[in-house]
């Protein structure tokens, strides 16, 4: 491979964003799963008709936009402690339990890591500090600085920008296959991490490479 660094979606990649539903059911009980799913979806609809309409809003508020919007749709009664509860612990989302060790292995390798998310800086970084990520990273990037969410090329675009490197020299890494999708259009190598063994979105593009958990990235460059 041509791969000079790695840099990694940040929710569902690297924290368990459906980790929520847990909070969810404590607080509406039945409803747990149901929300953080749709709570996802909602909040990812948002970015992508925030940008193609040039109306951003950083992503802590189109996240908390997303929840009202589930709960109304629900029926449930979101107070202002819930609401908080549940955007608090956005702050403080678990990693994956392969994680932390796939990320001190690749640091191990010399090879350089950094995050590009949909996530505002002050977010970004409390996520990855409350999981104790910040010490294998180089760079955490937020689209905030464009102010477009992925998959617009201006989001993709700050990575090169920041490492100086070519796109094809970068493996990108999602579990999002869209994200992926979009990356690869980008010009990243790019890696698809399948969790949910879904299938490849019909695109007419798809991700270089593919696995079911990061530990299938720190596979690809023991083979290399």
């Amino acid at each position: 491979m041509t791969v000079k660094a790695i840099v990694f979606d940040a929710y569902g990649t690297l924290f368990d964003i459906y980790s929520l539903a847990a909070n969810a059911e404590a607080l509406f009980p039945t409803y747990g799963k149901q929300l953080a799913e749709k709570w996802r979806d909602k909040q990812i609809d948002y970015t992508r008709l925030r940008t193609l309409s040039g109306h951003y809003k950083p992503f802590w508020d189109v996240t908390n936009d997303a929840l009202v919007f589930v709960c109304k749709q629900l029926k449930l009664n979101l107070n202002d402690d819930d609401e908080n509860t549940l955007m608090q612990a956005y702050l403080r989302l678990p990693g994956f339990s392969e994680s932390s060790n796939v990320l001190q292995a690749l640091n191990e390798k010399s090879i350089p890591l950094a995050i590009l998310s949909n996530g505002n800086p002050t977010m970004l970084n409390a996520v990855v500090q409350a999981a104790g990520y910040e010490k294998h990273f180089q760079h955490l990037i937020s689209v905030d600085s464009v102010q477009k969410f992925k998959t617009a090329p201006e989001a993709y675009q700050l990575v090169p920008d920041v490492l100086g490197l070519s796109p094809k020299e970068i493996l990108f890494v999602s579990s999002n296959c869209w994200d992926a999708c979009g990356a690869s259009w980008f010009g990243f190598t790019t890696f698809w991490i399948n969790r949910a063994h879904a299938p490849f979105e019909e695109l007419g593009i798809t991700p270089h490479y593919q696995g079911s958990s990061l530990r299938d990235v720190l596979a690809l460059f023991q083979q290399s």
